[in-house]
């Protein structure tokens, strides 16, 4: 038997801030909040994927090594296209890095428009409609 992996299911941001870090997905992205666990805990989740916000310096974490804010290429996909996009980021004062430009993502050619979240990541927002 060959060892395959399913799917990704969460990852783990280093924020300096996690209240506005969480409130930045939520209002750019429509990700929902939620608190988990010991210490209240935040993730962000959306689909069936999550991001747990982990505050830079804190303890009991597993993670990785020097993590640091601001560190992370993140992409994510869109059901509408590229230009709404572009709109909507621009209605939430969020600056247009780049694009609409042509990637090749996981499923194939896609049009991403890049920006970053308030620690620096670099975020693309992928749409497959074009």
């Amino acid at each position: 038997m060959r060892f395959t992996v399913d799917r990704l299911d969460h990852v783990v941001l280093t924020v300096r801030d996690r209240t506005v870090s969480a409130s930045w997905y939520q209002r750019v992205l429509g990700m929902d909040i939620e608190e988990y666990g010991r210490n209240n805990r935040v993730a962000l989740s959306f689909g069936g994927q999550k991001i747990n916000l982990r505050p830079e310096g804190s303890e009991g974490w597993e993670t990785a090594k020097g993590a640091v804010p601001g560190a992370s290429d993140l992409c994510f996909t869109s059901a509408i296209d590229s230009e709404d996009v572009v709109h909507h980021l621009e209605k939430c004062g969020v600056e247009v890095l780049n694009g609409p430009a042509t990637r090749i993502g996981a499923l194939g050619p896609m049009t991403s428009v890049y920006c970053r979240d308030p620690d620096g990541n670099l975020i693309e927002i992928a749409s497959y409609k074009g």
